[in-house]
């Protein structure tokens, strides 16, 4: 026999709770994953990540689907030279990307044989490994890994394929309420050097900042449905780390 009732307050129940998880979505923290190589070796492709949505603020891009519920940022904070954020591309306002945010507004920054200068100044970099190997896609490369040290004092790895990395480039002006990305993977990431594909990103697509890894698994090892290879897929020493 149907029991209206009994199908009532549970359709309820279901409602609640998917308000209440679009709100936490929307305003407090979001789980992202990562699906490509452009950060490594910070960040590896399979590591599941929470994003603190009220770090920065809130723009349509904080919403599922970016619903066009006001205009521009509210309660705006301004994000730290050397953050790991999650962004819309401004090419199609659509798709997360994550990068570490290296240029404010109004700086400038070119590479010059392949060291990284940040207003004119070169910035530090002291090698951590010679022969790295890290991947691009499915294809191995030989890096040599650093620590960088921006002028806030930030510090962080960064890699550069040994024999042919980025060199050189145009120098680039930071606009007003912009942001300038790149990923750790310097040779392997599509970022703000990349004007037509990325290019400078506006202060009302930043969605997040990364704040913590929760879970770890390497795809190319397996799905994580095949439990008797835990010890080889799932990268238990990743868990519940700070993204630096």
């Amino acid at each position: 026999m149907f029991n209206k009732e009994f199908f009532t307050e549970n359709f309820k129940t279901l409602i609640y709770a998917l308000i209440i998880a679009i709100f936490i979505r929307s305003i407090i923290i979001q789980p992202f994953y990562i699906p490509s190589s452009s950060m490594e070796p910070n960040l590896l492709v399979g590591d599941r990540l929470f994003v603190t949505k009220f770090s920065y603020g809130y723009s349509k891009h904080s919403f599922p689907f970016s619903v066009p519920i006001f205009k521009g940022r509210i309660f705006f904070k301004n994000p730290e030279r050397g953050d790991v954020v999650v962004f819309k591309t401004p090419s199609d306002n659509r798709t997360d990307y994550i990068k570490r945010l290296v240029g404010l507004p109004g700086d400038s920054l070119q590479f010059i044989n392949g060291n990284l200068y940040l207003n004119n100044n070169q910035i530090l970099k002291t090698l951590h490994k010679n022969n790295d190997k890290l991947f691009c896609g499915n294809r191995e490369i030989i890096v040599k890994t650093f620590y960088e040290k921006l002028p806030n004092q930030k510090k962080y790895k960064t890699s550069y394929i040994k024999n042919n990395t980025f060199k050189n480039s145009d120098k680039f002006i930071v606009p007003k309420d912009h942001y300038f990305f790149l990923g750790d993977n310097r040779d392997c990431s599509k970022d703000s050097r990349f004007l037509t594909e990325v290019g400078y990103v506006h202060k009302d697509n930043l969605v997040g900042k990364a704040q913590l890894l929760f879970f770890s698994s390497n795809p190319k090892k397996g799905s994580i449905f095949k439990f008797w290879k835990w010890d080889d897929i799932i990268r238990f020493n990743r868990f519940f780390k700070k993204i630096i």
